[in-house]
């Protein structure tokens, strides 16, 4: 939302109008494409931001 309101400078209606991969058109067309995460990144912040609770 803050990239939607804040960067495009988009109206309410403008932004819950826009599907998510136009939203992401938007991304691309101002920072261009991302690298892909490496296996050892993403084990990284899957070990940090765990999807539920570990026993």
């Amino acid at each position: 939302m803050a990239f939607g309101f804040g960067v495009l400078r988009l109206s309410s209606r403008e932004f819950w109008a826009l599907s998510p991969r136009e939203l992401a058109a938007a991304v691309r067309a101002l920072f261009g494409e991302a690298a892909p995460v490496s296996r050892t990144t993403l084990n990284e912040l899957l070990a940090r931001f765990p999807d539920r609770e570990r026993p």
